[in-house]
C-alpha cells in the first residue's frame, strides 16, 4: 500500500492516462525515440559508468594498465584464498572428462550437449542446482521465429544495442543458431506462450525493430530452467552434480593447459582436486558487487568467482567498463527494492511518467539510455518520488496496459509482477509501480570465440561470464538465448577437445605467480578472492570483529 502523501503523485498519473491511451491507440508517439546523437549525451552525463570514478586500470594480470569497472578492479587484485603448498595434486580426488563450474542454464545447457557428445560430465555448483540468474530472468528470449524478420536483423539489432563493440562471429552464432534453440527447448518440455491458432506469441523489447521475443508469461527463466535442470538429473548416468562446491582455483598442467580445479565444499569445508580434460566456467555475472551502491536483481550468488580463476590462471577478459542497469529496478516496497520488474511490462505497453504524470522517454530505448533517463529525471530535474526510506523513484504506469490490450492482459501476460506487489497490498492493474534503475547484468567477461575458447587450451566459457557478445550494452531477452546457445556450443566443443586432450603433470604456480604481483602492487593480505557469498556486514561492525572476542572466539 503507498503512503498517503504519494496519493496526489498517483493522481497525476491517472490524470494524464486517458491522453496518453489515447495517443498510443493511435499508434502516435508521445515521446519519440532519441537520436544517437542525444543517446550519446544522456548516456555520457548520467549513466553510472560515465561516472569519474566508475573505472580506474587494473595493475596486475592479462589486462594490466587497461581500465576497468573500479569494483571488479578491486576484487581482480586480490590473493588466492588457498595455500597452493598444502595441495597435493599427485592424486586427484575426482576424475572426469569435463568440468563444468556453474550450475544455472548455461552450465546444465553445457552439461547435456558434452554428455550428448559421450562425455563424462562434472558439475560443480555454488549453491543448488539452478540456483542461478537464469531461474530469475522473466521477461524472455529473443529469436528471430517471424516472416517478417530474420537472423540477420536480429544481428543488427543487437549491434547497435551493443554500440558496435560486439565481437561479430559471436553475433552472428547466436542469431543463427535462436530458431533451432527455440525449437530445441520446446522439444526438451519449455511450454512457450502460443496464440489461440497455435503460434508463437512474440512481443517488442527496447532497442528492437521486430518483435521476436519468445515468453513463458512472465516466469520464462524458471520455465527453461525447470526443463534444463531436470533433463540434467535424468542423465546421472553420465553427469554427476556436486552441490554446495565452487572452485576456488583453476588447475593448469606444465604445458600452461587448463586441467580442472580445486573445489571447495561449503558445508564440510574440505577441499577437492579435480582433474579434467577440459573445464567450462558458466558461473554467471557479478550482481552482488553491488557496483556504485546500487541494489541488484541477481542472485545471492552472483559474486564474479569464475572471472576471478580465470584472470588468475591467465585468460583475458573483455568489456569490463560496462555494467548494465536494468531501469526498472523495485524501489517501493522497501522489502522488494532492486527487484527486477521485467522490461516486458513495457513491452506490453506499460509507460514510465514522472510525479507529474508526464511521459518522459521512449518506453522501448536499450536499457542503458532508458535507465539513464531515469536517474536524469530523478536528479537533474528533480521530478522523481520520494520513499519513506528516503529512495527516489518514477511511475511506470502499469494499469494502462490492460486499457490498451484489453481487460486481464495484466493477470494473463505478468502474473509473477502481479504476486510480487500484491503480497504488498499494491494492485498493479489499478495502480503504478515505483522503479528505478538497478543492478542487473555484466555486459563484458571473459573473451572467447565463437567456440567458446578462451584464451587458455582447454578452458571454455559461456553465458553472462563471457564477454564479446553484447558489447557494451545487452538487449533484452538475449542473456536466455545466451546462455542456450553458448552453454550448448561450450559443452560440444568441450567434448571434442576432451577426446583428444593429454594432460600433463598438474600445477598451481599460476596462483602463487598471480600473488607475488597482488603483493608487489601493496595488497593488505586481508583481501582475498573469489568472493564466494557476498557480506552484509556493516563496516562498523566488521572492524569491532577485528579486535572483539567473545569466550575466546571473535566476536
Amino acid at each position: 500500500m503507498y503512503p498517503e502523501y504519494m496519493q496526489e503523485s498517483i493522481k497525476k498519473v491517472e490524470a494524464s492516462r486517458q491522453k496518453r491511451l489515447e495517443l498510443a491507440k493511435k499508434s502516435r508517439e508521445v515521446v519519440k525515440p532519441m537520436t544517437e546523437e542525444e543517446r550519446a549525451k544522456i548516456l555520457n552525463r548520467f549513466h553510472p559508468d560515465y561516472q569519474k570514478d566508475a573505472r580506474r586500470e587494473i595493475r596486475v594480470g592479462p589486462n594490466k594498465g587497461q581500465k576497468l569497472t573500479t569494483a571488479v578492479a578491486d576484487l581482480l587484485e586480490t590473493y588466492s584464498r588457498i595455500e597452493p603448498k598444502k595441495f597435493d595434486l599427485k592424486e586427484p580426488d575426482i576424475d572426469t572428462e569435463v568440468l563444468i563450474i556453474g550450475g544455472g542454464g548455461g552450465g546444465c545447457m553445457a552439461a547435456i550437449w558434452a554428455s550428448e557428445m559421450g562425455a563424462k560430465v562434472t558439475i560443480s555448483q555454488k549453491l543448488r542446482l539452478g540456483d542461478a540468474n537464469s531461474m530469475m530472468s522473466q521477461g524472455g528470449m529473443q529469436a528471430a521465429v517471424n516472416p517478417h524478420d530474420s537472423p540477420t536483423i536480429h544481428y543488427l539489432d543487437i549491434l547497435g544495442g551493443g554500440h558496435f563493440d560486439n565481437k561479430p562471429e559471436l553475433v552472428e552464432a547466436l542469431t543463427k543458431e535462436a530458431p533451432f534453440i527455440t525449437k530445441y527447448l520446446e522439444e526438451l518440455g519449455v511450454i512457450w506462450d502460443k496464440n489461440e491458432e497455435g503460434f508463437l506469441v512474440t512481443g517488442p523489447g527496447g532497442g528492437t525493430s521486430r518483435r521476436r521475443l519468445l515468453s513463458c508469461e512472465d516466469y520464462t527463466g524458471a520455465e527453461i530452467m525447470r526443463t534444463l535442470r531436470d533433463e540434467v538429473r535424468n542423465r546421472t548416468d553420465r553427469i554427476e552434480v556436486l552441490e554446495f562446491t565452487p572452485a576456488v582455483e583453476l588447475i593448469l598442467d606444465d604445458k600452461g593447459k587448463c586441467a580442472g580445479a580445486v573445489l571447495f565444499n561449503l558445508e564440510t569445508e574440505e577441499y577437492f582436486i579435480c582433474r579434467a580434460k577440459a573445464t567450462i566456467i558458466t558461473t554467471g555475472g557479478y550482481g552482488r558487487l553491488h557496483i556504485k551502491g546500487f541494489p541488484t536483481t541477481n542472485h545471492y550468488g552472483a559474486t564474479a568467482d569464475g572471472l576471478v580463476i580465470a584472470y588468475r590462471a591467465g585468460a583475458k577478459l573483455l568489456y569490463m567498463d560496462s555494467v548494465q542497469y536494468h531501469p526498472t529496478g523495485a524501489v517501493f516496497p522497501e522489502q522488494i527494492v532492486g527487484f527486477l520488474v521485467t522490461e516486458k511490462v513495457r513491452g506490453s505497453g506499460g509507460q514510465p511518467v514522472n510525479k507529474n504524470g508526464e511521459l518522459f522517454v521512449f518506453p522501448l530505448e536499450p536499457r542503458d539510455v532508458e535507465a539513464a533517463s531515469f536517474i536524469r529525471e530523478c536528479t537533474e530535474r528533480n521530478l522523481g518520488i520520494k520513499t519513506p526510506s528516503g529512495q527516489i523513484g518514477i511511475w511506470l504506469d502499469s494499469p494502462i496496459i490492460d486499457l490498451l490490450n484489453g481487460q486481464g492482459t495484466i493477470q494473463r501476460t505478468l502474473p509473477a509482477m502481479v504476486r510480487q506487489f500484491q503480497r504488498f497490498d499494491i494492485d498493479i492493474t489499478k495502480e503504478p509501480m515505483l522503479v528505478y534503475p538497478t543492478l542487473h547484468y555484466q555486459n563484458g567477461g571473459i573473451e572467447i570465440n565463437a567456440n567458446c575458447e578462451s584464451t587458455i587450451p582447454g578452458l571454455y566459457a559461456a553465458g553472462e561470464t563471457s564477454g564479446g557478445l553484447h558489447g557494451r550494452n545487452r538487449l533484452m531477452g538475449n542473456s536466455v538465448l545466451d546462455y542456450n546457445v553458448f552453454g550448448r556450443r561450450a559443452g560440444i566443443a568441450a567434448a571434442e577437445y576432451a577426446k583428444k586432450a593429454k594432460i600433463g603433470k598438474l600445477s598451481l604456480n599460476h596462483v602463487n605467480k598471480f600473488n607475488k604481483e597482488v603483493e608487489k602492487v601493496g595488497i593488505e593480505r586481508s583481501s582475498v578472492s573469489p568472493m564466494l557469498l557476498p557480506s552484509y556486514i556493516p563496516e562498523h561492525v566488521k572492524e569491532r570483529q577485528k579486535t572483539t572476542t567473545y569466550q575466546g572466539t571473535l566476536y
